[in-house]
């Protein structure tokens, strides 16, 4: 890896901060588009994103700052995506800069409402970039933690092995440890499968069962995904790798995770609308959980969780009652 690697980020919230921060430890310059023109005043004036980690300070001189996506992504030689599912295919809209020449990363846990497709498949698809020039990031890796500099590992998933090595080499750094993989559709299928476990242990916590039941829920979670990316994507994998079974612990039990936090109040008796408009930031899991569960009818993977959690969420079913048949149906 070049420190003069041309790495752009795009999006402005807490994972994408936090990935800048990796990056600002090896790369020499880092472009970063927000479409928040008042943040990048305020970080060129304070250093620091005013939303999001306000305790991460960069130097603003190793910042290309801009809330113009075209003129970053006509910049950049890799690029990271770090924009929630839901509000990508907005964002992309605006390009008028083609991205067939690009090597894409992304670091988005969901699926692209629009087209039901997971990010990878959907650059592919919708903008023709090979699966060779399309990577992912995944953890188990929160934000926050990033932010406090505690030691933290990610996987970085690309069919060609040379540009995953070569993201892996720009994030590295004394609190951020990297391993590579192939398996792209898998680990990022596992990225957002993980959100919709993680509201499952959340309304389970709302609900008032103990970590006994978390310990039996979250054990029923990593085989039911492992049946799930079995269905989507069929390959040799080790579901009990960090890329699968780490991030989906760490999304289902942490403080810091947004999806258990919003499954959390689910369990309390909270609407999904009043649970968003109390947060304040997007839990991915919401949206994937609708996605996978249409996608399952077709594959047929049996998913006890994803259909429980899409009946309390979307088809506004009893989380008690739906819970407790659910606790009489795992393993």
């Amino acid at each position: 890896m070049k420190k003069d690697t041309k790495v752009v980020v795009l999006g402005g919230g807490s994972w994408a901060t936090a990935i800048v921060k990796m990056l600002c430890e090896k790369v020499d310059q880092i472009g970063w588009y927000m479409r928040n023109n008042t943040a990048i005043e305020y970080i060129k004036e304070h250093n620091h994103n005013p939303n999001y980690l306000t305790s991460v300070e960069f130097k603003v001189d190793q910042l290309y700052l801009s809330d113009d996506i075209n003129e970053l992504v006509d910049y950049a030689e890799i690029i990271i995506f770090a924009i929630p599912s839901a509000f990508l295919s907005a964002e992309l809209s605006k390009l008028t800069v083609s991205l067939k020449d690009k090597t894409v990363f992304s670091a988005i846990k969901g699926i692209v409402p629009e087209t039901g497709l997971i990010v990878g498949e959907h650059l592919n698809e919708m903008y023709e970039i090979p699966f060779e020039n399309i990577g992912v990031i995944t953890g188990p890796c929160h934000a926050e933690e990033v932010a406090l500099e505690r030691l933290s590992y990610l996987t970085i998933a690309c069919q060609d092995e040379a540009k995953a090595k070569c993201l892996a080499d720009c994030l590295t750094s004394d609190y951020i440890f990297c391993k590579t993989s192939d398996d792209i559709i898998g680990t990022e299928y596992a990225a957002m499968l993980k959100n919709i476990y993680a509201i499952a242990a959340g309304i389970a916590h709302g609900l008032g069962y103990g970590d006994n039941y978390q310990a039996v829920l979250m054990s029923n979670a990593v085989r039911e995904m492992k049946r799930y990316i079995k269905k989507v994507h069929k390959m040799k994998r080790n579901i009990n790798d960090s890329a699968y079974l780490g991030d989906l612990l760490v999304t289902g039990y942490s403080t810091f995770s947004r999806n258990r936090m919003f499954g959390t109040m689910i369990g309390k008796g909270y609407t999904v609308k009043s649970a968003m408009m109390e947060m304040k930031m997007v839990a991915e899991g919401y949206y994937a959980v609708k996605s996978a569960y249409e996608i399952n009818q077709v594959n047929g993977a049996r998913t006890p969780i994803i259909d429980t959690v899409y009946s309390i969420v979307y088809e506004g079913k009893s989380p008690r009652k739906h819970f407790k048949i659910l606790s009489e149906n795992l393993d």
